[in-house]
């Protein structure tokens, strides 16, 4: 299994963090070159690889965190995207959801990446907090999870167990994908809440 970050702002440095703390090789990418950002990528650790978007998206699992209206962009890196799995970590505030048709908005990120399974994820967290080591206080940090996939949940699950988090599933995108949302001017009651799973 491989893995890719595809965006390298706040939120993609954050979680190039959370792979490096577990000595996890993963590719990162963004639409520029990699000697671009290379610097960066190796100032975060050894496992971090500088790749071409094109490279980037031939990883197994993806994580997809630009902003949200670059993402058709990303889709169209591949003609097909069957036998992956996204991990959605953008968030839609400001868009109107009539622009989504009314849809959530993993939802509408899912349509953009045909034959891709999807999970709404690690997008609840400010990317400071993502940034750091998720062991607090004898805890783990959560991270939210929702798909219409279970399995997908599940491997993403396991993947975010090995980064050191807890995660929690929310099951399907238009049940508990919603408290992970954002669209218009608002955010879903579960974004920017910080919370702790102690075993």
């Amino acid at each position: 299994m491989n893995y890719a970050i595809i965006g390298f702002g706040e939120v993609g440095r954050a979680l190039a963090h959370a792979f490096t703390r577990k000595g996890i090789e993963v590719a990162v990418a963004t639409t520029r070159e990699p000697e671009n950002f290379a610097a960066d990528a190796a100032a975060i650790g050894p496992t971090i690889i500088p790749k071409t978007l094109a490279e980037a998206v031939n990883a197994d699992i993806i994580f997809l965190a630009v902003r949200f209206e670059a993402h058709r962009n990303v889709a169209k890196a591949l003609p097909s995207w069957e036998g992956k799995t996204i991990v959605d970590v953008t968030n839609a505030y400001g868009v109107p959801t009539e622009e989504m048709g009314g849809q959530p908005s993993a939802s509408f990120v899912a349509q953009a990446f045909s034959g891709a399974k999807l999970v709404k994820g690690f997008n609840h967290l400010v990317a400071p907090l993502l940034d750091q080591d998720p062991a607090v206080h004898g805890g783990r940090r959560v991270v939210f999870l929702a798909s219409d996939d279970d399995d997908a949940a599940t491997q993403i699950g396991t993947l975010a167990e090995n980064l050191g988090f807890a995660p929690i599933k929310l099951g399907a995108l238009s049940e508990g994908g919603l408290l992970v949302q954002a669209h218009d001017k608002s955010w879903g009651q579960l974004i920017f809440k910080d919370l702790v799973k102690f075993d």
